[in-house]
Parts: structure tokens; sequence; C-alpha cells
């Protein structure tokens, strides 16, 4: 008698979990039964088995559009066929924070690297997507990737012809343009945020944050991806048929109350299979499809209850770019919903939850007394998350170096310096591997910041860790630290340097910033060096190279000389930013201020318009 009524009280249960989740539109976690075992692991045994088995069958397919890419690059005197046979290069793509900036730049360097891109009298770099095993963004980058893989990793064509995605002449925080029609947005934001909150979770400005990035980046989904899992792009045919890279999202750890730098920030990663750290704060991993599941040392409380839909894509994609959740607080004096309301004066009002407006409640904490006990994450009750560039690592390169890869391509679209890169993430990335936490995360020399902008390191692409002989300060195996090709916003068709918090651009305004994008990153279509797929090419195969003893050939030595920083550091007195499409600071004027349209929109440049 006493089991029949648990029972009925169970399915009780999980018919009244199941109504909230459908009057929240998906939104709401639900319970669903276990699978049974531990839920959690620890990154010391290597990289999680689904990830592992994916890479496995995604490398076979991006080793033969490499091997395409380095054919059509034409490398002199260079057996592509043979060297494939004997060598197994691996590349992953990181794509950094900075806003719409960031997102709309990245989005051109892209599409310069996908090969189903249409482009006139040439092709960019297109093949590099495909020969690429990982894609990595956080903030305005995991705006860019995490839109395009939970879209069935759309290409930019294709995402510009819909015209449904990225309406970005409507400001994130006025999905539709229209003051009723926002209204009434938020009416339904706030029916299923609270509905997560009446499913028995906690939650912050960045479950609103995350809805309303929603309408923006996953308007193809039901609800603008009120129930869009991100675990579920696992199911998407380009993911089945392993044609896309595999997906990481980045944010920090972050207690509410303190804060974060490079030495000691655990850097979380999220990908469809699971979230967690390699950092040694934490050195633990928990499945995705489980979050919000109550878990004493990885296994779950009640055994036959876990939680799902707990990972909806937008509060993930919020996560990691939860520095704007503090814009959220700017609509309390509009005509919101009350609980939408109430939970903006909670922030608002208290000084202490106004300071920690930006951390995220993943709540129960995944990680309770996990693997690794003696740590404050696996002692505290909730996990707190916040944007994965408060520490100062605004590129996504940390979990990439966990991946044993080969190369890196790095796309820096931060506003250092009058709002364009200067390679402080890069310098945060390289000194972060000889601190505790940097741990097992080598990164090739780099130089200060002073010297990116006056050696020409932001003016033009640039390669780190060209030679693995000059690294064996950095680790015991030379050949597993990637060189990296770096990227910096520079404005070879358009001012890209436009202010992180800019929320609304007209469409012409956007698509001229990701055609920028797509000149960052192909030289202008080859146009500036004629040779630049193959000195793409030659980066790629460098540390295999190295690995089997082969030497290089005069052409890569080449581009070499052109491109890899020779270790010079710069102690002059500033020469000034240089905007010439040679690459070469000669002389410190901007002049193509005069012919290269967008200079008067960027922040910095306003006041100049007069």
């Amino acid at each position: 008698m006493l089991l029949s009524l648990l029972l009925i009280l169970y399915h009780l249960s999980i018919i009244a979990a199941s109504f909230i989740a459908a009057s929240s539109d998906g939104y709401a976690p639900v319970k669903v039964s276990c699978p049974g075992g531990q839920l959690t692991r620890s990154s010391t045994t290597g990289l999680n088995p689904d990830e592992q088995s994916y890479i496995n069958s995604r490398y076979q397919i991006a080793k033969q559009n490499l091997a395409t890419f380095l054919n059509d690059a034409n490398l002199k005197d260079f057996d592509v066929s043979n060297f494939l046979n004997n060598a197994n290069p691996t590349i992953g793509l990181a794509f950094s924070g900075g806003g719409y900036r960031a997102q709309l730049c990245g989005a051109g360097q892209y599409a310069a690297l996908d090969s189903r891109t249409n482009v006139v009298n040439g092709k960019g770099l297109g093949g590099i997507l495909q020969s690429s095993s990982y894609i990595s963004g956080l903030s305005g980058g995991a705006w860019l990737v995490g839109s395009l893989v939970s879209n069935n990793l759309i290409s930019i064509d294709d995402l510009i012809n819909q015209n449904s995605l990225w309406q970005t002449e409507h400001s994130i925080l006025s999905p539709s343009g229209n003051f009723l029609k926002d209204i009434g947005a938020y009416f339904k934001i706030g029916e299923q945020v609270h509905g997560k909150e009446s499913a028995g979770f906690d939650v912050t400005i960045t479950d609103i944050w995350g809805r309303a990035l929603s309408y923006q980046l996953l308007a193809n989904s039901p609800n603008n991806g009120a129930g869009s899992k991100f675990s579920d792009i696992i199911n998407q045919p380009n993911f089945q048929n392993h044609y896309s890279p595999l997906p990481i999202l980045v944010a920090d750890g972050r207690a509410p109350g303190t804060s974060v730098i490079n030495l000691n920030s655990t850097v979380f990663s999220i990908t469809p299979f699971e979230v967690g750290s390699e950092s040694p704060s934490l050195q633990s991993f928990v499945q995705t499809k489980y979050l919000g599941t109550e878990l004493d040392n990885g296994y779950p409380v009640d055994s036959s209850t876990c939680i799902n839909s707990f990972d909806n894509a937008g509060f993930l994609f919020g996560t990691s770019s939860s520095l704007f959740n503090g814009i959220i607080l700017t609509l309390g004096q509009t005509k919101l919903p009350n609980f939408i309301t109430d939970l903006i004066n909670k922030f608002a009002v208290d000084p202490f939850e106004k300071l920690n407006v930006d951390v995220a409640n993943y709540s129960p904490n995944p990680f309770y007394k996990s693997s690794n006990p003696d740590t404050s994450i696996a002692k505290s009750k909730t996990l707190y998350l916040v944007d994965g560039g408060e520490d100062g690592q605004n590129v996504p390169l940390d979990p990439l170096l966990h991946r044993n890869l080969s190369t890196i391509f790095a796309f820096d679209n931060s506003a250092d310096n009058l709002q364009w890169p200067d390679g402080t993430s890069l310098v945060k990335t390289y000194e972060r591997q000889f601190s505790a936490e940097g741990k097992n995360s080598a990164f090739p020399y780099v130089p200060d910041s002073n010297t990116f902008r006056n050696l020409n390191l932001t003016a033009k692409p640039t390669f780190f860790g060209c030679d693995a002989k000059n690294l064996t300060g950095l680790a015991d195996d030379v050949f597993s630290v990637p060189l990296v090709i770096y990227f910096a916003n520079r404005p070879y068709s358009y001012w890209s340097n436009t202010s992180t918090f800019k929320l609304e651009y007209d469409i012409d305004e956007r698509n001229s910033i990701i055609s920028n994008g797509f000149a960052v990153a192909s030289r202008l279509n080859g146009t500036i060096d004629l040779e630049w797929n193959a000195c793409v090419g030659c980066a790629i195969i460098r540390r295999e190279q190295e690995r089997l003893g082969h030497d290089q050939t005069d052409q890569c030595k080449k581009c070499f000389q052109k491109y890899c920083w020779d270790g010079t550091i710069y102690q002059g007195n500033p020469i000034g930013d240089n905007f010439d499409e040679s690459g070469l600071t000669v002389v410190a004027n901007d002049y193509t201020s005069n012919s290269i349209p967008g200079f008067f929109e960027t922040g910095p440049n306003l006041k100049k318009r007069e």
C-alpha cells in the first residue's frame, strides 16, 4: 500500500513538472529517470569518452578536407598525400568576446574559413573550418559559435539569406523593435523564467539575459529557443554526420564577493557532452544533459530522479556573456511583468547583489563533494559562473590547450586600446601557464601588448611558437605546444572598432562588419599576399613536420620570416596604430579614415565627426 502511494506521488510530481515545463515553453527543467552510475568524471582521466569518439570520427572527415585545402594552397616542393599518410595535424578555432562587435567580426572570419561561402574571385581560407576539430567562443564569441552550431552549423551566407537570425537593427533589449510586441515578449520571458523558479531552481538576471539573447540567436527555434537545449546539438544532422567541429563555450567560476584574474580563475568548458574544468581547482566534469540534478560526489541524491532541460542553450550563452547582465537592470523603469521587475529590483537595490549581478547560479552544484573535495567549489551547494572574459583571457584558448592540437587560429576582436585588440588576451593566457591553475596548459611565448602594437603584430596575422626547439622551457614535450595563428581586428574594408556595449546595428552596418572580418582572415581575399593560403598551410603542418624531423621548404621558410614573431621586444616610444594594407607601420597616419566607411560610427571616433 505504501509503495503504491509512493508511486502515485512520484507520477504526480512528474505530471506537475511536465505542466510547469509546458507553461514555460520548455524553459523549466523537468524530472526524468536517471541513467545510473556517476554523472561526473575526473578530468585527469583524459577526454570524455563521447567527445573522444566524436573527435575520432570527425578527424577522418577533417583530414580529408585538410588534404584538399593544402593541395589548393599550392605548397611548393611538398607532397601532401605522403605527409598526411604519416602525420595528423589537428586544428582548433577560437573566437574572442566583445559583444556584437566580436560576434559580427567573428562571423566574417568564420565565413573566410568556410568552403561553403560564396566568394567572388577567390576563396578566402575556405576549407579550414571543415578541417578543424574544435571551435571555441566566449561572450560575443559564444553568441557566434553557439548560434551557428545550434542552427545546424549554418553558413554565414545562408544566415544572411534567410533573414531571420541576427536581426541586429533591433536592440537585444527590444526583440521586435515594437514597444507593444516587446512588452509581450518580456511577459513571455517572465513566464518562462518564473516556470524555472516554480520548478524549484534559482533564477538570476542571467536567465532574463539569456532569454533576451535567444530572440536574436535562436530565432529559428520554437518560442525563440525557450526549449532549446545545448546537449541537443548532438542530434542535429551536421553533428550526427561529424561535419561540425566540436563546440566549446567558455565561462569562469567566480563566487559572489570575489574576483578572478588569469592566474587564479577556474576556466569552465561547456560542450554538448559535458560542463566542467581542467583547472586544478576543480578537475571535474558533469554530463551537460543532467545539469540541475542534485548530486553528491557525482551520484544522484535520488537515484531514480534526474533533471533535464537545465542546459537551455540561451542560458549557457548568457552565462558566457554575463558581463552584459547589468544592461538588464536598465529595464527597471519599463512596464514589465511583476516577476521580472521584482528580480531586477533585487539586484538593482541591494549593493551586494548589484556587485554580483553578473553571476549565474547553477544550483544544485553538480560538483558538490566532487572528486576534488577540498576545493571551495566542491564545498558549495551552488556553482557560480560568470562571463568567460572576466579573467582577462578574452580569446578562449585555455580549453584548446588541453586537447593536443597542432595549430590554433586565435581571432581577437577585443577592445583593448581604442576598441582595437592589443594582444592582452594572449599575454594573459601565456602568463597563466606559470601559475598553479595553469598546470598542463603550455602556450607559446608572446611579447607584451606594447610590442604587439608597435611591431605590427596586430596589424597583420602573426604566428607564435614557430619553432618547437625554442619552447623547451614550457613543456616536456615541445611538440605538444600548439603553433598559434593570431588575427587582430583591423579596418580593411570597414571601421569595425565599435563599442562592446553597442546593442543594435542596422543591417548594412552588420553586413559591413562581417565583410571586414572576412578581409581580416583572408588578407583581403588574398590580394595583400598572394601566398597567404600557402603560408597558413605552412603553419598548419609545422608541428607535425618537426615531430617527424622534416625540414621546411624554402617557401615555408619565407612565410615564417614574414609572419612569425621573432622574439623581439619593443622598448622605444610608441609608433602609433597602423591601418595600412601592407601591415607595416611606416607612419602613424590613420589615412584610411577618409577612404574606408564606418570611421565616424565607432565609439572612439564619434567626437571626430565635427
